[in-house]
């Protein structure tokens, strides 16, 4: 399996400005976050990236994209169906052959030699099938992620094969149905924000835009299906998500890419200071 294509998605109403906010990245350079995340595509292989936007939205999101927005190409979620209609509007770009789906409020930091979408990439092509990015998450995080359950792949310490996937489960269902045997307990395997998919993807996704009552499409759901029909594994990669999306979260992921960068121990010295001189509540 060769991923040369990559769908990131950006429709959503909150995902048309977090792209386009200003970082520090790894190596002290002023990126936006777009620009991170179209690094974390090309370095995985990908040589040509599709951005799913809202109409008008193209060009402040080439703009942000910088050196890179040649390299992009541009599909419009014309309304606002859910996070499994705007993956389906890309789906002539995908045409038949697998990509690398991300999405634009996350940004990613390894803890290894490779950057998470490569290492997401090589076991894809090792296995030849869908595989999706996860983390080990505590259970007080499950509203904000999709959630698979499934068996260690033997031999294997980091990849499972899926059987179940839910969208923002309670604690009670996930202890229920979304419990991996050697994992903490109070810890589920979450959706990391980047995905291998298939075509058989996109096919379940078109079934479901059919349905004219169907409004509001998710993609949790059509990876349940996908798990049924075909051999879809989860592979937990060694790194961290931030989304920038929630509180604090721009700053959060800020913090993470200065700490893993060149200007660690600078840092490091800001933030001492900054703590010792903050008066006691």
């Amino acid at each position: 399996m060769k991923i040369r294509k990559a769908i990131i998605t950006a429709a959503g109403q909150s995902q048309r400005s977090l792209p386009l906010q200003r970082l520090v990245d790894r190596d002290g350079n002023s990126k936006t976050a777009l620009q991170i995340i179209l690094e974390e595509a090309g370095t995985a292989g990908c040589e040509e990236i599709c951005l799913v936007v809202c109409p008008g939205d193209e060009d402040s999101f080439r703009t942000a994209a910088g050196p890179r927005a040649a390299q992009l190409q541009f599909v419009t979620q014309p309304e606002p169906r859910g996070y499994g209609h705007a993956l389906h509007c890309a789906r002539a770009f995908a045409g038949d052959e697998p990509f690398l789906h991300l999405v634009s409020d996350h940004l990613y930091v390894s803890t290894g030699p490779q950057r998470c979408a490569q290492q997401l990439v090589a076991v894809a092509s090792a296995e030849n099938c869908a595989v999706s990015a996860v983390h080990a998450t505590r259970e007080t995080m499950l509203p904000y992620y999709g959630t698979v359950g499934g068996r260690r792949v033997p031999q294997r310490p980091n990849l499972y094969e899926i059987t179940t996937v839910a969208e923002k489960p309670t604690p009670t269902e996930a202890e229920q149905t979304l419990i991996v045997p050697g994992l903490r307990a109070g810890h589920y395997l979450c959706f990391f924000g980047m995905h291998i998919l298939t075509p058989a993807l996109l096919g379940i996704l078109a079934d479901e835009v059919a349905q004219p009552a169907n409004r509001n499409i998710q993609l949790s759901p059509a990876l349940a299906k996908l798990a049924d029909r075909e051999r879809y594994l989860a592979h937990e990669v060694a790194g961290q998500r931030y989304n920038i999306g929630v509180k604090y979260g721009l700053l959060t992921a800020q913090l993470a890419l200065a700490l893993a960068g060149n200007d660690r121990a600078e840092v490091l010295t800001q933030l001492v200071e900054l703590v010792a001189t903050q008066p006691k509540p």
